[in-house]
């Protein structure tokens, strides 16, 4: 696979830098929950099985953290995160839950593809959508092997293949049982109207990136919402998902 030019990272910053007072109140509901919930239908971690039963004590990354609820939830579960984000505006936010929540730990500016930290340094690298979406895997796969020591778990959310096969070039119009697009060769997603750039790719494609960078898959949790679940996101109703699965985590663990 012919890797992308780094222009995306440019315009992505963009984009979440203009979403400051919807991200200021999505922030303090996440910070605010007594218990991590996860992906579009705010599935609860004692449904999902995301995290790693021990976390005391364990160094922790979030790749693209943004305003670094998850790592707000590690810390309270033993970790000691850092997290990592190209945007400043997402990490203004991330300072002041920080403060309301007398809860610190370091957080980076800087791009998910070149982090500026030593290798092997973390037990767990962790993105829900992040870098899992809009880094290019083909760089940040890499980094994540780096930064890992040998044993060490990566833990990654994001929107499932099929819905992407799915979903239609406008976001508020939902999702369907009709295929839109191939699966081979999907990877850079530029949608009509928008400047952001999002990356996807097929399981098989999944598969031997990771496996290509010393990486041994553990599980492909296929998230399922409960039958009351609601959503913000016109792009996949409830329904939908609970026929089909629309996020997915992939597990994996340094060799």
């Amino acid at each position: 696979m012919t890797v992308g030019p780094f222009d995306y990272v440019k315009a992505n910053v963009e984009a979440w830098e203009s979403r400051g007072d919807d991200q200021l109140r999505l922030a303090r509901r996440q910070w605010t929950a007594d218990e991590p919930t996860w992906g579009i239908f705010a599935i609860r971690e004692e449904i999902a099985g995301i995290l790693p039963a021990d976390l005391d004590g364990s160094k922790t990354l979030e790749l693209g953290c943004g305003t670094s609820y998850v790592s707000a939830w590690l810390a309270r579960r033993g970790a000691q995160p850092v997290g990592i984000d190209p945007s400043a505006g997402q990490l203004r936010i991330a300072r002041r839950m920080q403060d309301e929540f007398g809860l610190w730990f370091p957080l980076l500016r800087a791009p998910c593809e070149q982090v500026p930290l030593r290798d092997g340094a973390f037990d767990l690298l962790i993105s829900e959508y992040g870098a899992a979406i809009w880094a290019d895997p083909y760089l940040w796969i890499p980094e994540a092997a780096r930064l890992l020591r040998t044993g060490g778990e990566l833990i990654f959310l994001g929107n499932s293949t099929l819905l992407m096969l799915c979903a239609p070039d406008d976001e508020n119009v939902a999702a369907t049982d009709r295929l839109l697009r191939p699966q081979f060769g999907m990877y850079r997603f530029e949608w009509p109207g928008d400047s952001t750039v999002e990356f996807h790719l097929g399981h098989g494609d999944w598969i031997r990136l990771l496996r290509a960078n010393q990486f041994a898959i553990e599980d492909l949790i296929e998230l399922r919402p409960p039958a009351d679940a609601t959503s913000e996101y016109p792009f996949v109703t409830p329904e939908w998902a609970r026929r089909w699965p629309s996020e997915e985590v992939w597990r994996a663990r340094r060799l």
